[in-house]
């Protein structure tokens, strides 16, 4: 019995201590639609393994990685709280950037592919000419990013403007400026389009197109630049 009553003490310290840090976890995001909705454009066998998978591999590292920070700075040790600075990078970044990805896809049928309309759709035809050569541009750059990474449609709060941006691995777009807000992330790791795909980067380009969640991209773009 005494020592239920240590073992009970001793847990309670710690969820203490996790709730004066602000210590939190985090969770997979539920999608809002099924894994083969997005088919052909994405079949359902990559969407179900890039969500519980891989995402789900970003989040449980990133969660390990926050405790293990948290046990770093309640004992003061700099050096390890350095140390995972690279792992706690690399896997938010994952957990961010996968987050907002989902959000960007929409079955056809929900308006998927559907081109925006009202500002943002007349912001895209000022600073690219057309919806045409937004996606040349991207898929451009998005094909030529070296290795695994990101190609981004975002606005830049403070210039009122749009931008095309590309991050390496898994840096989340506002390594590249604090200003920046992701409209459209498109993941360019060959998980996301491999075993569809293959090694033919270009033809998932083109196709994710199909299924881009536009109206999602219109209602973040409207509320950064009202």
């Amino acid at each position: 019995m005494a020592l239920r009553a240590l073992t009970n003490v001793k847990t309670l310290g710690r969820l203490r201590h996790q709730q004066i840090r602000g210590l939190q976890t985090f969770t997979l995001p539920d999608l809002s639609y099924d894994y083969g909705a997005l088919e052909p454009a994405i079949s359902g066998e990559i969407m179900q393994l890039h969500h519980q998978k891989h995402h789900q591999t970003y989040i449980t590292n990133y969660n390990k990685a926050l405790e293990q920070l948290d046990d770093a700075i309640a004992k003061g040790d700099a050096s390890t709280a350095v140390k995972l600075q690279s792992a706690i990078n690399f896997n938010g970044g994952g957990h961010v950037n996968h987050s907002i990805f989902w959000k960007n896809l929409a079955p056809t049928r929900e308006g998927g592919g559907e081109p925006p309309h009202g500002s943002l759709g007349w912001a895209i035809d000022q600073h690219f000419g057309s919806m045409e050569k937004l996606v040349a541009k991207m898929n451009a750059e998005g094909a030529a990013v070296q290795g695994s990474g990101w190609v981004w449609l975002a606005v830049d709060k403070e210039l009122k403007r749009l931008v095309v941006e590309t991050t390496a691995n898994q840096d989340p777009l506002v390594t590249k400026g604090a200003s920046l807000v992701p409209l459209v992330g498109i993941d360019v790791w060959e998980h996301a389009y491999y075993l569809q795909y293959k090694n033919v980067r270009p033809d998932y380009l083109k196709n994710i197109w199909k299924v881009i969640n536009w109206k999602y991209a219109s209602e973040v773009y409207e509320k950064e630049c009202p």
